[in-house]
């Protein structure tokens, strides 16, 4: 099924807040392997000049993958997620996200394109503090795959 590229260009409202977790953090860290002491320990993360624990690099996809089911759950669009997979993820920080951060998403579908009979959608999530201070923008392209043929 094709998708609906009148969708490129489109920005969705804010999401709800997150507030961002010390047990998260540390739980994703674990999940990931990662065991820089500023992911666990609140004291060597304010050694290193940080608050709170500093969440690893690639944490704010617990958040922004719920944040983009405003874009792939909307019938519109056309996606397919049955025939979905991950095509790309990048991460530009503004600063690291910390333990205690109230962060809101803004999702904005940057790129719709078709090569080879699959479709690749491309969601720019803007992470901001409920102040509007920005954090990071990740951008996600996920394929939807082409129809197979016997």
């Amino acid at each position: 099924m094709p998708l609906d590229q009148t969708f490129a260009g489109r920005t969705w409202p804010p999401t709800e807040t997150y507030l961002v977790g010390r047990e998260k953090i540390r739980e994703f860290a674990r999940a990931i392997g990662a065991t820089d002491a500023e992911y666990h320990d609140p004291e060597a993360a304010r050694a290193l000049g940080y608050p709170d624990v500093v969440a690893p690099p690639t944490f704010p996809v617990a958040i922004t993958m719920t944040a983009s089911r405003q874009v792939v759950n909307d019938p519109a669009l056309g996606l397919d997620y049955s025939r979905v997979v991950h095509g790309d993820q990048r991460f530009v920080y503004t600063r690291p996200m910390v333990a205690g951060d109230a962060v809101v998403c803004v999702n904005t579908v940057d790129e719709i394109t078709t090569r080879g009979g699959h479709w690749f959608l491309t969601v720019r999530t803007e992470v901001r503090t409920e102040a509007g201070e920005p954090v990071v923008t990740v951008w996600s392209k996920l394929v939807q795959r082409g129809e197979e043929h016997p």
